[in-house]
């Protein structure tokens, strides 16, 4: 799927809050537009958060060409913590920003404008093609141990870790898809994921586009499939992986993996390398982001509580290490982080 596109110094994402209703392409200009775009969730998901930050700040040095070279960095450097302040939780946010940050450094010390941001455009682009070649080997790296669990599975899955949330595959939903082309997957549930909703509004759409058969469950439902048999696997996508194993991921995440353990279901995470923070030991040093109560007390502007009401709106939860089973990343299947170091 075409999501994330850059040409003419113009970034145009898939506006996904629109979707399914309508498919509509949004066209940005400055780095404050790309900033923006993300906090509001215009564009979401670890992977493609940090593909259309790294754009941004293509869009950002246009804005600092024109100074001198000491004023130039300063400028790109507001324009880094400008993007980093948009979406706090996904690691791939900082990780693209700082590659970034380093092939300007790099191509700064020979101060000629032009080249500098063919040089950031090119790192850019190197970035959004990585994540598509990872994400192919994620999907052949989770059908083989899929093919383990058995045949024919139901597979539930959390959230939106689809082409919409990597820029043009997927994590997790494109092992599913691609397990569910090899027919190791028979069905795929798709919990609703609330208060945002993307596992209705994203996943959805997408399996719906890739015609696989797929029922949608209320974020209420899992245990009760569960315990009747009725899922075989569970797996998700994460935005935040820390030393230890502990994963941050869309909220329900931590409740899944837990009634999946307690059910004996395997509950496995889907996540390219970039997802993975080797500077923290465990998930208690991840900066949880917590969102407008609005999102939980009104669907489309109808209240769904009294006035007065108030909510906590935590967007990711952290699941602990022990309730995970393994993770599969384009260098293979991992049992703990550190296999990757």
């Amino acid at each position: 799927m075409k999501v994330i596109e850059f040409k003419n110094s113009e970034l145009k994402i898939i506006d996904q809050s629109a979707l399914p209703d309508r498919e509509v392409f949004i066209s940005l200009r400055e780095w404050q537009d790309v900033a923006e775009s993300i906090e509001k969730m215009k564009v979401r998901g670890a992977p493609a958060i940090g593909i259309a930050a790294a754009y941004g700040y293509c869009l950002g040095f246009l804005e600092n060409k024109n100074c001198g070279k000491k004023k130039m960095l300063e400028g790109m450097l507001k324009v880094k913590k400008g993007l980093l302040s948009s979406r706090p939780t996904a690691v791939n946010l900082q990780w693209a920003l700082e590659r970034m940050e380093e092939r300007l450094l790099h191509s700064a010390t020979e101060y000629e404008r032009e080249d500098i941001y063919a040089a950031l455009v090119d790192e850019a682009n190197s970035i959004k093609k990585e994540q598509l070649n990872s994400d192919k080997k994620i999907s052949r790296n989770g059908s083989r141990y899929l093919r383990r669990v058995g045949k024919n599975l139901n597979v539930l899955t959390h959230c939106n870790a689809g082409a919409m949330a990597t820029g043009g595959w997927g994590t997790a939903l494109g092992v599913i898809k691609n397990a569910y082309k090899e027919g190791i997957i028979r069905k795929v549930y798709a919990g609703e994921t609330r208060p945002r909703m993307q596992g209705a509004k994203i996943t959805c759409y997408e399996l719906n586009k890739k015609s696989v058969e797929h029922e949608l469950i209320c974020d209420t439902a899992p245990g009760y499939l569960m315990y009747r048999g009725m899922i075989d696997a569970v797996i998700t996508g994460a935005d935040r992986i820390a030393l230890n194993g502990d994963v941050a991921n869309k909220i329900g995440t931590y409740q899944l993996a837990a009634l999946a353990d307690r059910n004996s279901i395997p509950f496995f995470i889907a996540a390219p390398v970039s997802s993975f923070d080797f500077e923290i030991d465990t998930g208690e040093e991840i900066n949880v982001e917590y969102r407008c109560e609005c999102e939980v007390l009104k669907i489309n502007g109808m209240l769904t509580a009294p006035e007065g009401t108030r909510a906590v709106n935590p967007a990711f939860d952290i699941t602990p290490a022990d309730l995970i089973h393994g993770y599969v990343t384009e260098k293979g299947v991992i049992k703990k982080p550190d296999e990757l170091q």
